[in-house]
């Protein structure tokens, strides 16, 4: 879950809607200047479902130790440091399954995911807050992780399906920092980040070379990016969202209630060059 806090509540959105965010900035990605992913229609796929396997985590929302909705927030961002919230046994299967889904349709996407999860959890994850135990679950988790990612480079050498070009380990790894740079625009987007912020990494230009986009917050979910990387000069984005009244609950059960009782509005993020 995201979560962005209301005059009254909270705005949730789940994980996989806001994946959902993240591939349509995906798609529209592209410009004189920035290249699009090829092979398109699986890269796109991962990016739009990255998140699926927090599906059915979602569906039952928990709240934190102070009764807020356990869920990612603008206090989140740079450095994931949610571990003394979430349990991390169920934490680390759900970052599994959400590999393994993907993995049962499309190895290419699945990779992808796989790369964005190491990334997650092995260069932006704050140890400080993991216990002992936990780290040893959490190195365990990455060294299977490695095995697998070794696994599906493997499978896609052999897939007569793609061209040389898009089974370079550059080209891949270029797509994964497209998925990251999405993953992150939609996070600020989803959290109402009102600070200067990048999308992570240099990303691939038509001409050669690699540019980092910034995002400067122009006003609640608007965005200015720089160097603009879609075809038009402005873009309008929906994604769905439920509101729930009260600052904190007594239980998760409550919150439960209160989100499934709750209505889906639209939301909208505007990008701006």
């Amino acid at each position: 879950m995201l979560r962005v806090e209301s005059e009254t509540g909270w705005w949730l959105t789940t994980h996989p809607d806001h994946a959902r965010l993240a591939g349509s900035f995906a798609a529209a990605w592209g410009s004189e200047v920035f290249r699009r992913p090829e092979p398109r229609t699986r890269v796109l796929y991962a990016i739009s479902a990255h998140d699926d396997g927090w599906a059915d985590r979602d569906a039952h929302p928990t709240i934190t130790r102070q009764g807020k909705p356990s869920a990612f927030s603008t206090e989140l961002v740079g450095k994931y440091s949610a571990f003394e919230e979430i349990d991390l046994v169920d934490y680390l299967a759900v970052r599994e399954r959400a590999v393994r889904l993907i993995a049962s349709t499309d190895p290419y996407a699945a990779l992808l995911i796989a790369m964005h999860t190491y990334d997650l959890l092995s260069e932006r994850a704050d140890r400080s807050t993991i216990s002992q135990e936990g780290l040893t679950l959490l190195d365990d988790f990455l060294s299977r992780q490695r095995v697998y990612q070794d696994e599906l480079w493997d499978y896609i050498a052999a897939d007569e399906t793609l061209i040389n070009e898009q089974k370079k380990r550059e080209t891949i790894r270029e797509h994964f920092r497209l998925l990251q740079a999405c993953d992150n625009l939609s996070l600020l987007s989803c959290v109402g980040f009102d600070r200067p912020a990048s999308l992570l990494h240099p990303l691939p230009l038509k001409g050669g070379g690699s540019a980092e986009v910034t995002v400067h917050p122009l006003g609640p979910r608007s965005f200015r990016l720089s160097p603009w990387p879609f075809a038009q000069k402005e873009l309008t984005f929906a994604f769905p969202a439920r509101h729930v009244t009260g600052r904190t609950f007594e239980s998760s059960a409550k919150l439960e209630q209160a989100f499934l009782a709750a209505t889906v509005k639209e939301l909208t993020v505007t990008l701006a060059a």
